[in-house]
């Protein structure tokens, strides 16, 4: 390297729902780093405590030690995105420590199974504040605060996770399909600064909740045929993320490798 050249500083993404080390959120943290990126991950513990798989304490800690291994910075921080003020706090947070963000990824969701006689109005609600609004004022938040306003050669980039469940889960699925309308939208409304917008739908991943009968179904329906894992759609979302991936925007994609049916 000469004394001419200049080391320009890694962009920064802020990749949330990362709570567990076997989930989509950490492969995508280690996929972007591995492209360039530092990584700042949110993960809410109350969320996990609901579900089967519990906590998995460890995830901060190991998903930093890769990011770094992989020659990023990391900041991993705890966020409510039921709570309206979250996304203000969560980047005023990642500015503070790693710099502006340029490339969002929104892995969290709300998934809580109920049908339509079952679900509650609370339940609804707070699929709603997880799923639609958090994933809108995230992505409000990365286009006021965006830094390429009459500049260029800044990676603007905004991918959201999507899911076509809704069999015994209708509210999980009824909110992702609105925060794919939000996030297209802001193909749109992002695009002076710069800025792409996909969402990618991975299908029925195998990241530790599957048994072996339903591992066994999601490979049954898939012509590879396995079930995906959870690098499958990150290696999708690190090409979206790229400056290769940069004409790309306004889509829904598909990261299932052909999965046709549903999930039991």
């Amino acid at each position: 390297m000469s004394d001419s050249t200049v080391l320009l500083p890694r962009p920064v993404a802020l990749v949330t729902g990362v709570g567990r080390r076997r989930g989509i959120g950490a492969a995508i943290a280690l996929a972007l780093a591995e492209e360039g990126w530092d990584v700042a991950t949110t993960w809410w513990s109350g969320y996990d405590d609901r579900m089967p798989w519990g906590r998995d304490p460890a995830t901060a800690d190991d998903v930093g030690a890769a990011v770094r291994h992989a020659g990023g910075r990391h900041l991993a921080i705890e966020a409510d995105l039921a709570e309206t003020a979250t996304a203000e706090a969560v980047f005023d947070r990642v500015e503070a420590t790693l710099g502006p963000v340029t490339g969002l990824v929104v892995a969290h969701c709300e998934s809580v199974d109920s049908a339509t006689l079952t679900a509650t109005v609370e339940t609804f609600d707070r699929h709603y504040a997880v799923n639609v609004r958090a994933t809108w004022l995230l992505i409000a938040e990365l286009g006021r605060r965006f830094p390429a306003a009459g500049r260029t050669g800044l990676r603007g980039r905004i991918v959201t996770l999507t899911s076509d469940h809704v069999v015994g889960n209708l509210p999980y699925g009824a909110t992702k399909a609105a925060a794919d309308r939000v996030t297209l939208a802001a193909a749109y409304d992002l695009a002076h600064l710069g800025i792409t917008a996909n969402v990618v739908n991975p299908g029925p991943t195998d990241t530790g909740w599957m048994d072996d009968e339903v591992r066994a179904h999601a490979a049954a329906k898939t012509p590879l045929p396995r079930a995906a894992r959870a690098e499958d759609a990150a290696n999708l979302i690190r090409f979206l993320c790229s400056e290769e991936g940069g004409w790309i925007t306004g889509q829904l994609l598909l990261s299932n490798g052909g999965f046709k049916g549903s999930i039991p």
